[in-house]
C-alpha cells in the first residue's frame, strides 16, 4: 500500500490529517511535475493509500475516488470546497495554494498542471 503525506511536517500535515479525520477534507492537489520528481505514478480511483502522520506511522486509510490532471487555474470551487481547509473563495484558496508552493520553491501559474484527487475515509488507526 502506498502512503500519502498531506502538507509538509511543520504541524500543517498534523492539522490536515485531522480535517481528513473528522471528515472535513475529502480531497487534495499537488503538482504534476512532484510526481516525476518522486519518479512516482499517479493515484488511481479505486486505490488504498496509508494516510501518515510526520513520522510516517499509519494514521488511516484512505480510498481515492477520483483523479484529475488539469491546469491550476481552472481547478474547480467544488474540489477546493472538498479540501476543507476553510477558505471562503476560490481566490482565496488559490492564493493560499501559490503562497504554500513558493514557500516550497515552486511559483504556480494558471497553466500550472495539477493533480486534484478526492478521497474517501476508509478506516482510523
Amino acid at each position: 500500500m502506498r502512503s500519502m503525506e498531506l502538507g509538509t511536517p511543520d504541524g500543517m500535515r498534523a492539522a490536515l490529517n485531522s480535517l481528513a479525520l473528522a471528515g472535513h477534507k475529502t480531497a487534495t492537489t499537488g503538482l504534476l511535475d512532484d510526481y516525476a520528481k518522486e519518479t512516482e505514478g499517479l493515484e488511481y480511483p479505486g486505490e488504498r493509500l496509508a494516510l501518515v502522520d510526520d513520522q510516517g506511522r499509519f494514521v488511516a486509510a484512505i480510498e481515492i475516488t477520483g483523479v484529475e490532471v488539469k491546469p491550476f487555474g481552472e481547478v474547480t470551487w467544488g474540489h477546493a470546497q472538498a479540501e476543507g481547509e476553510g477558505f471562503d473563495s476560490l481566490e482565496a484558496w488559490r492564493a493560499g495554494h501559490r503562497r504554500y508552493w513558493d514557500r516550497l520553491g515552486t511559483a504556480v501559474e494558471d497553466r500550472t498542471p495539477v493533480v486534484c484527487l478526492a478521497f474517501r475515509l476508509l478506516a482510523v488507526d
